[in-house]
């Protein structure tokens, strides 16, 4: 027998409160406490599948099974979840609207051997159909629902039996427990409750697609984050073809996994060699240009670094980066100052990574620095020479990881020299055969680059 209980619950982080407010003391927003009619169920909660036992056992009297996982047609998204997906794991698989999310994962189920069900609260069987057709792609596994109810869901898997779930998205589908419409902060959380109990406990991985807010965040109380296995985010500009798929969180394989798509006339193309898109069209020397090897996962790359350094027009100079940590850009700015001697403050300093990326990796910073200098200087830099290393605060060049895996792919795209840190050399086990130029600090990178 179910209760009814009536609390308040903030629209932006999802603190509960037995009273309105009229500001929240978790996230300090005004006017965001909703009222809401939950019912407690005292008996078969979301998570009551989940409980085995309650007696505890010692660790290694638990049985380990194999490992098994669901491979996918697409050999990217295997890499980006850990060499395929985990039964039983939930994936939240989040972007911003129009994307692609809804593509990719239709792909995905498209190309399944086995059963697939793909649950969309936002389209219907129709406008799939089309979707599916546009594609080019048929499949006699996929099974299409448009129900949102997710205490409909047990039944679908009944008769179905799939081996992968997709549900599209997690904005759209409701619980009956929850008095309350799709979207909001309390239906999210009960939803993402009851698929991970399904998938716990009937060993079905599930990906649920969600939405990115206007700040960037993904739509949605924190918890869900916590809750999922795996974390997903689909990045990119709409006025590119290029999208980035980056793996923020998973508990069963490597977190800094990316995967590089195309969009095309029939669908998003896996692109396994991402340094030849960004770099294909360097052929005329220009000055603010370097090529920086970065780092991200178990793929390493190579991307463009572009920077253009002018007189300041205004009182107080410009700092603008895209791609790139600007208050790393001050840093690397202020050591060009203090311990080279270069006058940058008075300047204004533009710096893009090409090809819309958003780079992490701290081992771009020598190539922003070489990138920056060129453009002040107005001297170009060789395109045959890769850059890889992190500036300390003395002006020292700081040790890279994964530095073969760095060298194989500047080789394999055909430069013939790399500047790196010279405490990386007893890291190069092997004898590569690009020429690998050792620097201490920024004075000898200069030197090495500039003449």
């Amino acid at each position: 027998m179910a209760t009814e209980k009536t609390q308040f619950v903030c629209q932006s982080c999802g603190n509960v409160s037995p009273k309105w407010m009229g500001k929240c003391s978790n996230c300090n927003n005004w006017n965001t406490f909703v009222e809401e009619k939950h019912f407690a169920v005292k008996k078969g909660s979301a998570n009551a599948s989940l409980k085995q036992s309650n007696k505890p056992i010692l660790l290694h009297e638990v049985q380990e099974d194999e490992e098994k996982r669901l491979q996918f047609a697409d050999g990217e998204l295997n890499r980006i979840f850990g060499n395929g997906l985990v039964l039983g794991s939930l994936v939240l698989f989040a972007g911003e609207p129009g994307i692609g999310k809804s593509t990719l994962m239709l792909q995905a189920a498209l190309s399944m051997s086995e059963n697939a069900l793909y649950v969309s609260g936002e389209e219907s069987e129709k406008q799939i159909k089309l979707r599916a057709t546009r594609l080019n792609e048929t499949s006699d596994k996929c099974y299409i629902s448009t129900e949102t109810c997710m205490n409909q869901l047990d039944s679908m898997i009944d008769t179905v039996k799939p081996r992968l779930i997709i549900v599209d998205s997690i904005q759209t589908v409701y619980s009956q427990n929850v008095d309350a419409i799709a979207g909001n902060i309390s239906q999210i959380k009960e939803c993402a409750q009851i698929l991970l109990s399904i998938a716990k406990s009937r060993n079905i991985p599930i990906i649920i697609i969600g939405h990115i807010n206007k700040e960037g965040n993904i739509a949605g109380p924190k918890i869900l984050e916590h809750l999922v296995d795996t974390v997903i985010q689909f990045e990119g500009e709409k006025n590119t073809s290029l999208r980035i798929v980056r793996c923020l969180k998973n508990r069963f394989g490597n977190t800094n996994e990316t995967a590089i798509y195309e969009m095309k006339e029939n669908g998003l193309q896996a692109n396994t060699n991402p340094s030849k898109v960004l770099l294909s069209h360097l052929t005329e020397l220009r000055s603010g240009i370097s090529i920086a090897s970065a780092c991200e996962g178990s793929r390493s790359y190579l991307v463009e670094v572009q920077s253009l350094v002018s007189s300041a027009v205004y009182g107080t100079p410009q700092r603008s980066t895209t791609g790139y940590d600007t208050r790393r850009l001050n840093m690397i700015l202020a050591v060009l100052e203090k311990r080279c001697g270069f006058r940058l403050s008075i300047k204004d300093v533009f710096l893009n990574i090409a090809g819309g990326f958003h780079i992490e990796d701290t081992s771009i910073d020598l190539a922003v620095a070489c990138s920056v200098l060129s453009s002040n200087e107005d001297i170009p830099i060789p395109y045959d020479i890769a850059i890889a290393g992190e500036i300390g605060l003395t002006g020292e060049i700081r040790p890279v990881q994964k530095i073969e895996k760095r060298l194989i792919e500047a080789e394999k795209m055909g430069l013939k020299r790399m500047i790196v840190s010279a405490y990386n050399k007893q890291d190069i086990s092997t004898k590569p055969q690009i020429e690998i130029i050792y620097c201490n600090n920024v004075e000898q990178v200069f030197g090495a680059v500039f003449g």
